[in-house]
């Protein structure tokens, strides 16, 4: 879990998961965009009408666009650096 500036992985085992860390710093950088509190906002809104839409938990969260955009790009170590400014408003549907 990401709140920016920090990321918490409570299985230490997967502290060293570089996947896991760029998914999370994906996740840091959308919440700066938004100001912390707007990127949180808009994701429990978001997961909210998912949820409602589709009746299931996971398929909810999994179609957040913050979560769409760190799971489409989290294998990209190079993300971040060619990334554009709000780039999740791409996976937003």
């Amino acid at each position: 879990m990401a709140i920016y500036p920090f990321i918490f992985i409570k299985n230490k085992k997967l502290a060293g998961n570089s996947i896991l860390i760029n998914h999370e710093r994906i996740h840091l950088r959308q919440q700066i965009e938004l100001l912390w509190i707007f990127f949180f906002t808009w994701y429990i809104i978001e997961f909210l009408i998912h949820l409602i839409r589709l009746r299931n938990w996971n398929k909810a969260y999994h179609n957040i666009s913050f979560e769409k955009e760190a799971y489409h790009n989290e294998d990209n170590l190079y993300y971040l650096e060619d990334r554009k400014f709000w780039a999740f408003l791409k996976y937003f549907n």
